[in-house]
């Protein structure tokens, strides 16, 4: 009976392995639709030693589609001097599922993760096997171990749009004297805990995602997925102990790795309070230090161990005349404190496209960056220490509108950083056309850019020689045949920083001509974007991430001899998305347009969606209104 049983599972190995383990002709229809990548399976084991040390095992089976998905064929995995990778594996299947090959030593890259960093130990292993018969299957097994328990692993299996999912689990095991905190976001089913030998069992499963693609201005990727934040209660690393219950513990723990860095050496000290001696006003002395900073400091990355947390002293930044965001920070707050001015260091998620804080769970997800908070009387100043040419006070994109961890006295508080309202993000623009009789025409344009306008700008002026900034104009000016004869920027580095735009156009067919009669589009430089579609079935908010206010004004001077045949109505639009006006005026020998536009930021229900596209259709209408002239003198 015995041997039987044996033979009948000997059989059944045998013709797994002629099947292959993971035939792609295996997978559901309902997981291969718009889907790129379809995840077979996807397990997790967190196992959390002590406070200080813990051990990630990884395995995943992945198979590739189309060329859209080769990105989910690739492993890649960090590492630094706190963390170590013990195990690496891989396996190549072909599309019946039958194994190809184990991944080599030869498919792994071992490379610095240095760019933009002076000093740093952060290290990446790129596992790729190359292959591109599709569809395959890769197979990857990781382990690896950190003493770096400020951050626990956040669970995503399906990681990314166009990527489907057919089974994931995460097991967490932690000692019973140390608690794990967790956040779930999109679960069918929630944590299943149990006490057992060796302390408590977190467990989570996710089973049968199809795979998905974000919609329009809809919410960052992140906010669509479904998975789990893991964050510590107690946690050490490198010798500091900690806790994260709060966003006030975190500032506590901060407040170690800040101890005894801000002393300046007595020179440096002596000469800031000389530079700030002659304001009188807190603000003025503010700006003073910061323009100090600016013009004796350069930015460059230092990612160390601990280092990559703990600045270095504000000593060594006045002698070496650099530092990263972390030392540039407290190194300005160091020399505000000598000067008697208080100051808070700050942690926050940078980018334009960087989500938020998770605001109802303590932790340092996301947080990427340091920036110096200023109390003053009735108003907060923020400093971006790292940047030789921004405005004093100024956040923008980078830093503004979101929350920042300041680093008080007394722990961590959570406040939100300076919110840009539509007002502040401002495009003035005053176009004045020649117009010939056969459509060509010379154009004057002066346009001030305020607040978010301005940043690309700003980094035309700063990071590009004289060439470049005229391709780069090239490629913002909405015109279909032009040529820029001249061109100047010019900044003012005011709270809401400006930059002016003077351009000097050639324009080709600037009105279309047929027989005595010219067809004018007088909105010159507004050409419409491509309409978002409309949707039958809207799943995600609509984000309006910008808010700004544009204002337009041309005025034509006509060729000799024409006269206005007709001109459009005026048009004016009110909606919660914000308001639209133009209107065209004719006087002897010249034809004013003007146009306002005003889109608020905002997050709106999905049922909202239709309602922006049809307001941002009845704009580009308007914005495409003819002026018809005629040649009176035929």
């Amino acid at each position: 009976m015995q041997i039987r049983f044996l033979l009948i599972f000997l059989a059944g190995a045998a013709q797994a392995q002629a099947d292959g383990l993971y035939p792609a002709a295996a997978i559901p229809e309902a997981m291969r639709r718009n889907a790129y990548a379809v995840i077979r399976l996807h397990e997790t084991t967190f196992t959390i030693k002590s406070a200080g040390e813990a051990v990630e095992k990884v395995h995943y089976v992945v198979t590739i589609l189309d060329q859209k998905g080769s990105g989910q064929a690739r492993h890649i995995e960090f590492y630094d001097r706190l963390s170590k990778i013990s195990k690496l594996e891989g396996t190549l299947y072909d599309a019946s599922g039958k194994k190809i090959r184990s991944l080599k030593k030869t498919d792994i890259q071992d490379v610095s993760v240095a760019e933009g960093s002076l000093f740093t130990d952060n290290r990446v292993k790129i596992a790729d096997f190359g292959y591109v018969q599709y569809p395959y299957t890769v197979e990857f097994e990781t382990e690896s171990i950190t003493t770096n328990l400020m951050f626990y692993p956040r669970w995503f299996p399906q990681n990314d749009e166009n990527v489907s999912l057919e089974k994931a689990t995460l097991h967490v095991v932690s000692p019973a004297n140390l608690k794990i905190r967790y956040k779930e976001q999109k679960l069918l089913k929630s944590v299943q805990v149990k006490e057992a030998e060796g302390g408590t069992h977190h467990a989570w499963s996710l089973e049968s995602l199809p795979a998905f693609s974000g919609e329009p201005q809809g919410p960052f990727i992140m906010e669509l997925l479904s998975g789990v934040y893991l964050a510590p209660t107690d946690f050490a690393v490198d010798g500091y102990q900690g806790n994260m219950a709060s966003w006030a513990n975190m500032g506590k723990f901060q407040q170690q790795l800040l101890a005894g860095r801000d002393e300046l050496p007595e020179n440096v000290r002596q000469e800031i309070i000389r530079v700030t001696g002659s304001e009188t006003g807190k603000t003025a002395k503010i700006k003073k230090v910061y323009e100090y900073v600016q013009s004796s400091t350069r930015y460059i990355s230092v990612q160390l161990g601990i280092g990559g947390w703990q600045p270095f002293d504000a000593k060594s930044v006045s002698q070496n005349g650099y530092g990263d965001c972390k030392a540039l920070s407290n190194y300005t707050k160091a020399l505000l404190k000598a000067i008697g001015i208080e100051s808070h260091y700050t942690v926050v998620c940078a980018g334009e496209n960087q989500p938020d804080f998770l605001v109802d769970f303590p932790s340092k997800i996301n947080s990427n960056h340091v920036i110096l908070c200023v109390p003053v009387e009735k108003d907060t100043v923020w400093l971006e220490c790292t940047s030789q040419t921004n405005a004093f006070g100024y956040q923008g994109t980078f830093t503004g509108n979101r929350h920042a961890l300041v680093i008080t006295p007394t722990g961590g508080k959570l406040v939100k950083t300076t919110r840009y309202k539509a007002s502040d993000n401002v495009r003035n623009r005053r176009i004045s056309v020649a117009m010939d009789e056969t459509g060509n025409a010379k154009a004057t344009v002066t346009s001030l850019y305020t607040g978010e306008q301005q940043e690309d700008l700003e980094h035309i002026m700063h990071q590009l020689g004289m060439e470049d900034q005229k391709k780069a104009l090239y490629k913002r000016i909405n015109i279909p045949s032009f040529e820029i004869s001249r061109f100047s920027l010019a900044q003012k580095k005011d709270r809401i920083p400006s930059v002016t735009e003077t351009l000097a156009l050639t324009v080709r067919q600037c009105a279309s001509k047929s027989g005595t009669r010219l067809f004018v589009i007088p909105n010159l430089m507004n050409a419409a974007s491509p309409l978002p579609p409309k949707a039958e079935n809207r799943q995600t908010e609509l984000v309006l991430r910008s808010g700004y206010q544009n204002a337009d004004t041309v005025v034509y001077q006509l060729p000799k001899g024409y006269g206005v045949e007709f001109l459009p109505d005026d048009v004016r639009m009110e909606s919660k998305f914000g308001t639209y006006a133009a209107s065209m005026r004719a006087s002897e020998g010249q034809v004013s347009y003007t146009r306002h536009l005003t889109v608020n930021r905002g997050r709106y229900p999905a049922s909202a969606y239709n309602e922006w596209v049809d307001f941002s259709k009845k704009i580009a209408k308007a914005d495409k209104a003819q002026i018809v002239l005629v040649n009176k003198g035929l």
